[in-house]
C-alpha cells in the first residue's frame, strides 16, 4: 500500500461542513439510543483530541464520559469490571494490545457498512460472521532517525541494518519490550522468520551506544546532540518535532535526517490507534456512531492535522507539511507494510523470549 498526502482543504468553515454533514448524514440512519452517553476509556493521551469529542456531542447530543488510561490499565480494568463495566467504547494505541484485549474476550463485533467501505481489510480484526471486533481510525509508521553528519542514509535505509556491524556504537532506543518496538519485532518476525529475528535483535544490542532508555521523542533528541548515531521513532514525534515553535527543537531537527525504512522491500512498518466497542456496552449503538464518527473525513483530517498521525480512510485530503516533508516524496508517497496487524499479536511472546535471551532491555 502507498500512502499518499494530497492538498487540503483548510479552511475551518469547510471542516465544520464536513462535520456537520457527517451529523446529518448519520441521523438519518443511526439515532442515538436515549441515554444519549457514550462511556469511552481511551489510551490517547493527546490533548489535540478534545476537538473530536466535542464535535462529536455539539453534532449529535450524545454526551461523552471519559475515562483515560494507558493500554495495560484499560485491559486490567476492563477484566477486573467484568460485566458490571460501565464501557461502551475502547480506543487503544497499539494492534497487539487491541488484538490481545480481543483475545480475552473484552469487545464484541459489530457490523458497519460505513466500516468496512471505508477501513483497509489489514487494519481491522478478522472477521467472524457477526463482523469485526476492533477498527484502526490512524496509523504511525516506525521510522529511522540517524545524524546527517556522522551517518550516511544509504546505511541506515532498512531495518535490518540497525543491526549490521557497520552501525556498531551508534544506535539508540527505548526498551525492546516497549509495545512499539515490540510490535516492530513482531513484524520483522513475520518477515523474516525466527533465527533471523532473534539474530537481528542480538546485532541491536551489539550495536547500541547505550542502554535503552527514555521515549521517542528522547531518541530524537539523542541523535540531535550526537549522543547516538541512529534511532528509531514513531512518525508523529518526529511531525510534533518538526512543527514545534522551539528553538531547541528546531535546531535538533536541523541535525537528523528521516528514514522511512525497507521501501525497495516489504515496506514501512505501521501501527495503529484503534476501537472496539466494550462487550458489556450498554449504549451500543452510541458507540458504532462514534467509530464511524471516527472514520469520516472531518476526523480522518484531524488525526492528520491535530494529532500528525497517517488517516487509515483511503483519500482523504490532508494538509500537514511535517508529514509530507519527512518522507522525502513531493507527493508525501512512502511504501508500508500491509501484513495483517493481527499477526503482530501472535508472535509478540517470541519476541519477548527473543529479547530475554539476547539481553535487550
Amino acid at each position: 500500500m502507498f500512502v499518499t498526502l494530497k492538498s487540503a482543504l483548510s479552511s475551518t468553515i469547510v471542516i465544520a461542513l464536513c462535520a456537520a454533514s457527517w451529523s446529518a448524514a448519520q441521523a438519518q440512519t443511526s439515532a442515538p439510543t436515549p441515554e444519549r452517553v457514550l462511556n469511552l476509556y481511551s489510551a490517547r493521551h493527546y490533548a489535540t483530541d478534545e476537538t473530536l469529542y466535542t464535535t462529536f456531542t455539539k453534532t449529535t447530543g450524545i454526551k461523552i464520559n471519559r475515562v483515560d488510561s494507558d493500554d495495560a490499565g484499560i485491559i486490567s480494568r476492563l477484566k477486573a469490571e467484568g460485566s458490571a463495566s460501565p464501557a461502551d467504547l475502547i480506543l487503544l494505541v497499539d494492534a497487539a494490545r487491541l488484538t490481545k484485549a480481543d483475545d480475552e474476550g473484552l469487545f464484541q463485533p459489530i457490523k458497519s457498512k460505513p466500516l468496512d467501505d471505508r477501513i483497509p481489510a489489514n487494519l481491522r480484526s478478522a472477521p467472524s460472521k457477526d463482523g469485526v471486533t476492533w477498527t484502526g481510525f490512524s496509523t504511525r509508521a516506525r521510522v529511522i532517525v540517524y545524524d546527517k553528519v556522522k551517518v550516511k542514509k544509504d546505511d541506515v535505509d532498512t531495518y535490518e541494518e540497525l543491526a549490521d556491524p557497520k552501525n556498531k556504537g551508534k544506535v539508540c532506543t527505548r526498551s525492546g519490550s516497549h509495545p512499539y518496538n515490540l510490535s516492530l519485532f513482531s513484524t520483522l518476525l513475520e518477515h523474516m522468520g525466527e533465527a533471523k529475528t532473534e539474530a537481528f535483535l542480538k546485532g541491536m544490542v551489539d550495536n547500541m551506544a547505550r542502554a535503552p532508555k527514555g521515549g521517542d521523542t528522547d531518541q530524537i533528541k539523542a541523535v540531535a546532540s550526537g549522543e547516538c548515531g541512529i534511532a528509531v521513532a514513531n512518525t508523529y514525534y518526529v511531525a510534533r518535532m518538526l512543527r514545534s515553535t522551539n528553538a531547541d527543537d528546531r535546531a535538533a531537527m536541523d541535525k537528523v535526517g528521516i528514514v522511512f525504512p525497507n521501501q525497495s522491500t516489504w515496506g514501512t512498518h505501521m501501527n495503529i490507534a484503534g476501537g472496539a466497542v466494550a462487550k458489556y456496552a450498554k449504549n451500543r449503538d452510541n458507540a458504532i456512531l462514534f467509530m464511524e464518527y471516527l472514520a469520516s473525513p472531518f476526523a480522518q483530517n484531524h488525526f492528520a492535522n491535530g494529532n500528525n498521525e497517517w488517516p487509515t480512510v483511503k483519500g482523504v485530503t490532508i494538509d500537514n507539511t511535517a508529514l509530507k516533508s519527512m518522507t522525502g516524496n513531493p507527493n508525501g508517497a512512502f511504501k508500508s507494510e500491509t501484513i495483517p496487524l493481527t499477526a503482530i499479536a501472535k508472535n509478540q511472546t517470541k519476541v519477548q523470549q527473543m529479547l530475554d535471551r539476547v539481553g535487550y532491555k
